[in-house]
């Protein structure tokens, strides 16, 4: 690999989606994805919760949550191989956001938002909640919008998965090494240093780095908001089946949803400082959480917790919401970063819009223009309101 048209740094869901829609949209184009962590023990791709929502408060972000269903649900035409069928598993009972009182203000502007947008949505008062979810404890409830469809899970790795190997198809290298310096002037990216030694010259680079991208961006003297922040998921059992449940988003800010036979959960973490171990925290399932969701549903007082897990949220610090596209000074350095927790549903079209900007000088398909870098220098926030734990 003497130089490459495209280095993409990272290889998880946002990586491989980008070097997938590049070379779909130019065949031949050589782009060259590296990875330190070819097994993506510790990606996000693969520790995800993996669910797809409209319910946001910026229309950019359910832009790409539109794309983003109807990708899933054509997942096998866009990305099968004869080799490798495509299996998302796609459920799409939707979100249910649940408001007390002094939150239902709130929870109706962002109603407002999203119907403008064009998502189907519905506001719920207490005895409706009551009919269609019997299971489910309102009496502290105000209100409730519930996503009538396009809203659900999915299983996040096999995207990543099916992203990964069609781009590989497509022509696309994964080199199994680390990049660890670039070599640039006042405008431009030359090269990329790798930890194995040498480097590797291109004409283009992309920031696909998920929770280390800070790291990466630096790299190139460029300063980037993105922190690696933790966020435990824990397996529940429940002796009694919740009939029609959606992904709840409690007023008290955890959420829970199916998954097969049991149900995962997840709240706001205790401990907040950036890099933390990659490793659930205890301490987060305590009394007081368990109290709550057996508030909440009754027939969880008697759940038992199976198991755990722990992945990062790339969490924007500055606005919660993603950074695409490219650097104002440095023009071929790129980035795709900083989804804050809902980046595996937009990574579909995410990567098609960068893939776009790169080639064409513009996002066409979906318009994610306001996700500029620019913001970031001008402080100008684009803040996103709805960001689960």
């Amino acid at each position: 690999m003497s130089h490459a048209d495209v280095v993409v740094v990272g290889s998880g869901v946002m990586g491989a989606a980008t070097a997938y829609w590049l070379t779909r949209l130019q065949p031949g184009l050589r782009v060259t994805m590296v990875e330190s962590d070819t097994r993506y023990e510790k990606a996000s791709s693969s520790l995800s919760a993996s669910s797809i929502r409209q319910q946001f408060t910026c229309p950019v972000n359910i832009r790409l949550s539109q794309y983003g269903i109807a990708f899933l649900r054509k997942a096998e035409q866009h990305l099968g191989l004869p080799d490798h069928p495509v299996a998302l598993s796609l459920q799409e009972p939707g979100y249910l956001y649940l408001a007390q009182p002094e939150q239902a203000v709130a929870l109706r502007t962002a109603h407002q938002i999203q119907k403008q947008a064009g998502a189907d949505v519905a506001l719920l008062e207490p005895e409706a909640l009551r009919q269609r979810f019997p299971w489910l404890n309102v009496e502290d409830v105000a209100l409730g919008s519930l996503g009538l469809s396009s809203e659900g899970w999915f299983d996040g790795p096999a995207l990543h998965q099916a992203f990964l190997k069609k781009a590989m198809a497509q022509g696309v290298q994964r080199l199994h090494d680390r990049v660890v310096g670039m070599d640039y002037s006042d405008t431009q990216v030359s090269a990329v240093q790798l930890a194995s030694g040498g480097s590797l010259p291109c004409g283009q680079v992309v920031n696909a780095a998920g929770p280390w991208a800070r790291g990466v961006a630096a790299m190139a003297g460029v300063q980037l908001p993105i922190e690696a922040a933790r966020r435990s998921v824990f397996v529940l059992s429940c002796p009694e089946p919740l009939a029609h449940c959606p992904l709840l988003i409690d007023p008290t800010g955890w959420w829970l949803r199916p998954e097969g036979r049991f149900l995962i959960t997840g709240a706001e973490p205790l401990h907040t400082e950036p890099d933390l171990p990659l490793e659930p925290d205890w301490s987060e399932w305590n009394d007081e959480q368990w109290a709550s969701l057996a508030h909440r549903i009754p027939a969880l007082a008697a759940l038992r917790v199976e198991r755990a897990w722990a992945g990062y949220y790339e969490m924007n610090t500055f606005d919660h919401n993603a950074v695409i596209g490219p650097h104002p000074e440095l023009g071929n350095l790129y980035f795709i970063n900083g989804f804050s927790g809902h980046g595996m549903q937009h990574a579909a079209g995410a990567g098609l819009a960068l893939a776009e900007w790169m080639l064409q000088g513009q996002s066409r398909t979906i318009a994610v223009e306001e996700l500029g870098f620019e913001r970031l220098l001008q402080n100008r926030p684009l803040r996103e309101l709805a960001v689960i734990g």
